[in-house]
């Protein structure tokens, strides 16, 4: 009896086993066959999708492709010269450099040195020999009005916000900051507690949003501004009259970025899309310009107060020039940003069509101060794509100071070129407001890297002057840089940006022939 129990408890177990076995998968396939059907279904009820409606669920190939065609491309596809908008040879050196790895290359360069475009830097058989702890260089930045003036490095961190990134990347370029001994700017974003909190110098961005500085309507602050520009971390203040991403349009905060930690250091409505106007309301001509910065200023206690822009009219920069003449009052600083700079988000059009180009924009800057007989009280700074030290001697050649750069820094922290700025949905949890991808971005860790390639790149630039027999950056010229202009025909930055004349020429006519007319067009008065 028990015998027969047992066998036949079995033979139900082994049944019901068996069964289930049977009817797991087809509940699955069931429920698979279903979801397949809703998706099909609604793919031919939507309308604004035609190749979802006429290839109902086989239609969402064509997506998936497009999303995973830029990683293809990455890193199965692109040399490592060829990657856009910035190449994986460039991107390798940054992580290199930031990790403290390895940074040299075998068999020698990747470019093709016939090629139209090609680069080089004159060395000299009386080369300088450079120690590897070699104290980079720094520069005085502070005219004659200044009271606080600053010592910068000659390579800092260019303005992105606190909105544009995460609070934790913040957190890490501004601590890379302070142990580099190097500057990092706000951006128009703000001055966020994440800017103060490691202990950095700090570049205050003032731009057309004035945020943290700005009043219930929107309008500039003296009050308010002074609170923050009176700070010990705040070393200078930059007011941003355009950017080179998208310069005339003003900064863009998508409403997914725009949290409610954010909206109140910026005093704007959270979840709301922000786009900073155009042009300032504190200030309407050249003149007004400068009396702003005669402001703020003084609202800083004598710190160096400047301005940044991209150029476009170059009568509107020759007004600039001129309304410092008869004013007398001069910025400590300008930056020069180039039509080719880096956002987070811009409309296509002005990311590629909007602008001077770097180069161009910073010798004709330069020129201008020199013939104006301005140049000896004012620093000019170049922000743009560098990542190298021959980015940077290059950009020194042509008349800068020091030089600043977003992209790179980002690169140092971890960026993988992944295109997702604009998204909210950056993987390595810099450029989002999604707490669990930024979470996962070690602050310590990511703070490490980025003064390793300060430094590494600042040491890079030495030994370069070294191998051209020059002991400081500003004696690194035009004639020191070469391009390949043809394939039989090589010229000098010299001969490319030739120098508008000797100092002083632009006071009083008659003026150089490449500049007379737009010397006659502009005015202290207006911009227009």
């Amino acid at each position: 009896m028990r015998k027969r129990f047992y066998i036949l408890s079995t033979f139900g177990l082994l049944i019901s086993a068996a069964a289930t076995w049977f009817w797991l998968p087809a509940v699955a396939l069931l429920i698979v066959i279903i979801g397949v059907v809703g998706v099909g279904i609604h793919d031919i009820v939507q309308k604004k999708q035609t190749i979802k409606r006429n290839y109902p669920v086989g239609g969402h190939g064509r997506y998936f492709m497009e999303w995973l065609r830029p990683m293809i491309n990455q890193y199965f596809i692109e040399s490592d010269t060829d990657g856009v908008p910035i190449s994986r040879m460039f991107r390798s050196v940054v992580y290199q450099r930031a990790k403290g790895a390895l940074d040299t290359v075998p068999l020698g360069t990747k470019l093709d040195t016939y090629s139209v475009g090609y680069e080089w830097m004159d060395h000299s058989l009386a080369a300088l020999r450079v120690g590897h702890d070699a104290p980079g260089p720094r520069i005085q930045v502070g005219g004659p009005a200044c009271r606080q003036p600053y010592s910068a490095s000659i390579f800092n961190i260019s303005a992105m916000s606190f909105g544009a990134l995460s609070k934790h990347a913040i957190l890490a370029l501004n601590g890379g900051a302070k142990l580099g001994g190097f500057a990092h700017n706000t951006g128009e974003g703000g001055l966020s507690p994440y800017h103060l909190e490691r202990g950095g110098d700090v570049i205050w961005q003032v731009g057309t949003g004035y945020f943290g500085c700005r009043d219930p309507e929107g309008r500039f602050s003296p009050e308010k501004f002074a609170e923050n520009a009176t700070l010990p971390n705040v070393k200078m203040v930059e007011i941003k009259l355009s950017q080179g991403a998208k310069p005339g349009h003003g900064g863009i905060l998508p409403a997914i970025k725009n949290t409610p930690e954010i909206a109140d250091i910026r005093g704007v409505e959270p979840y709301t899309t922000v786009d900073s106007p155009p042009t300032h309301s504190a200030f309407s001509t050249p003149e007004g310009l400068l009396r702003f910065v005669a402001q703020l200023r003084e609202l800083s206690e004598g710190k160096p107060v400047g301005f940044k822009l991209c150029i476009g009219r170059k009568t509107e920069f020759l007004a600039l020039c001129k309304a410092m003449i008869e004013t007398g009052i001069t910025p400590d600083f300008i930056t020069v940003d180039g039509g080719e700079g880096g956002t987070g988000a811009a409309p296509l059009e002005y990311t590629n069509s909007v602008g001077m180009p770097l180069r161009d924009g910073l010798a004709f800057v330069v020129d201008c101060l020199v013939g104006f007989g301005l140049r000896q009280d004012i620093r000019v700074i170049a922000a743009g794509k560098v990542l190298t030290g021959f980015h940077l001697v290059k950009l020194l050649a042509l008349g800068a100071d020091c030089c600043n750069s977003a992209r790179a820094m980002m690169l140092a922290l971890g960026c993988i070129q992944s295109l997702e700025c604009n998204n909210n949905s950056c993987p390595t949890g810099i450029t989002t407001q999604n707490a669990d991808l930024y979470e996962g971005l070690d602050i310590d860790d990511k703070t490490l890297r980025v003064a390793n390639f300060h430094k590494a790149t600042v040491h890079s630039v030495v030994e370069l002057l070294a191998a051209a027999g020059l002991e400081q950056p500003d004696q690194v010229t035009r004639i020191h840089i070469n391009r390949r202009v043809s394939a039989q025909s090589v010229m000098t930055y010299e001969e490319i940006y030739p120098s508008m004349g000797v100092p002083g020429c632009l006071l009083e006519a008659p003026y150089p022939a490449v500049i007379q007319k737009a010397m006659d067009s502009a005015r202290a008065d207006s911009f227009a």
